[in-house]
């Protein structure tokens, strides 16, 4: 065991802690409370800290420890929820002023496996309102501190909160939801793992939609493997949402330490390229390096479907957000936050040819990248082409806001849009020490290969050992 801080630990030591009984849930559960308490200020991770339930949830756990039932690995953990999952006895606030604040009266799908897990939820993380932006901007709950700078830089949305939790050491993992980007682009800027799983994986039954073409769940992590955990329990099948029957869970923890030698790693020459920062583009090459010298065949492929979705409109999910909130755009769009409610507005143009069009564009495009992947079992690219800008910067105005939103989303939005699984993981750092992440795409259903791949990666850098360095935060 290293003497890495408590809460810079991943969910495996924490786990072999409890086993061991050199902490108990009790116990852990305070330090990460604690922990909540001394840095929520600055940093605005949170926007409900369920002190008082959390600490009796890790009492109950305890005395199930100490009984000898284990639930598994799981078991003891505190983790942080985005606040679009609905949690039993919680509000539910989106991020926003506009919806109802009574406690839930019935959990999401999600939650309710990692607490029969023996899961510990700590609070509610902020979240971009309604999830509908990928920079990870609130001007209503205010937006959450990247931890990696004194100057506030965006965290990357939409979930914010739940990635800051994660890298600032306030919580060991977070739920996250992805749409266009919205796990992996506050990942990748946060400098944590975060895993988008193909949608079907894993249900979505108790969140907060935006788009149910394109709405996806999964976790924000310290690791590769900690994410590989959390995935094996939340996958399978849930009858209150049709995606996904018929998906069979798939064991991704057995092949993750296999290695990556002989896997074959594209690197589209057609996509993913065209806008990198030059420090990023450094960090991309290094880790292509890394995969060769892992064993694996690296090589540039074209990837004609890559570019097309990303030339698509954002006909798809503009127009399910539309109809999703068609009464709140009618009755209290001055309510909304500005960087979201003109755009929830505009999303009515949409025509329904558009979205047709678009729609079936979008499934031909899936289709045809298969034949185009036949031989490829990852693909390589850089999470976002740039790292975190100052908030300032990026909150000045709508226009200027979307320039940056078009950036952050370019590289993250192809996956949604073909359907593919996706992980996040830090590979870098830029001068100004803001993180740079390395995103590993796969095709649909193949969260046990990218993983896989991940976890390679990560062991032969050291990259995740990495922590913000919070003094500024005491000033």
């Amino acid at each position: 065991m290293t003497d890495t801080p408590l809460h810079y630990r991943p969910i495996t030591e924490l786990a072999a802690l409890l086993r061991s009984g050199e902490i108990t849930p009790t116990g852990l559960t305070q330090h990460f409370i604690e922990r909540i308490e001394a840095l929520n200020g600055p940093l605005n991770a949170f926007n409900l800290v369920t002190a008082d339930r959390a600490l009796a949830e890790a009492v109950a756990a305890e005395t199930l420890l100490t009984a000898g039932r284990d639930l598994g690995p799981l078991h003891g953990i505190p983790y942080a929820v985005k606040d679009l999952f609905d949690v039993i006895g919680l509000p539910t606030t989106a991020g926003s002023r506009t919806v109802d604040m009574a406690p839930k009266t019935v959990e999401s799908e999600v939650t309710r496996r990692l607490a029969a897990a023996g899961m510990i939820v700590l609070g509610k993380t902020v979240t971009v309102e309604f999830a509908k932006g990928i920079v990870g901007i609130n001007n209503i709950q205010g937006t959450p501190h990247n931890p990696w700078h004194e100057t506030a830089c965006v965290p990357g949305g939409s979930s914010a909160g739940t990635a800051v939790a994660v890298a600032a050491g306030m919580a060991p993992f977070g739920l996250g939801t992805d749409t266009g980007g919205s796990v992996r682009a506050p990942a990748g800027l946060c400098g944590t793992v975060g895993l988008k799983t193909t949608v079907g994986r894993v249900s979505r039954f108790g969140v907060f939609p935006l788009s149910w073409t394109l709405d996806s769940v999964g976790p924000l992590t310290r690791s590769v493997e900690d994410a590989a955990l959390i995935h094996q329990i939340l996958q399978g099948e849930d009858a209150r949402d049709d995606s996904t029957l018929g998906i069979q869970p798939e064991d991704v923890l057995t092949p993750l330490k296999a290695g990556v030698k002989g896997l074959r790693v594209g690197i589209p020459e057609d996509a993913f390229c065209d806008t990198l920062d030059l420090e990023v583009a450094k960090a991309m090459n290094a880790a292509a390096d890394v995969f060769r010298d892992l064993g694996a065949t690296v090589e540039t492929i074209s990837y004609p479907e890559a570019k097309q979705a990303a030339a698509l409109p954002p006909a798809v999910n503009g127009a399910q957000a539309a109809v999703i909130h068609e009464e709140r755009i009618d009755t209290k769009l001055d309510l909304m936050d500005p960087m979201v409610g003109p755009r929830m507005l505009n999303d009515r143009k949409h025509l329904a040819t558009s979205y047709l069009k678009t729609l079936a564009e979008m499934n031909r495009l899936r289709a045809s990248q298969l034949e185009t992947l036949r031989d490829i079992d990852v693909v390589l690219s850089a999470t976002t082409p740039i790292p975190a800008a100052p908030v300032d910067l990026v909150n000045g105005s709508l226009e200027i806001y979307m320039e940056h939103a078009q950036q952050y989303m370019a590289h993250t939005n192809i996956g949604n849009r073909l359907g593919l699984c996706g992980l996040s993981l830090p590979c870098g750092f830029s001068a100004e020490g803001l993180p740079i992440g390395l995103l590993i795409n796969g095709k649909p259903f193949t969260e046990a290969l990218v993983l896989r791949a991940g976890y390679a990666f990560e062991q032969a850098t050291g990259w995740k050992d990495k922590h913000p360095d919070l003094g500024w935060t005491k000033n």
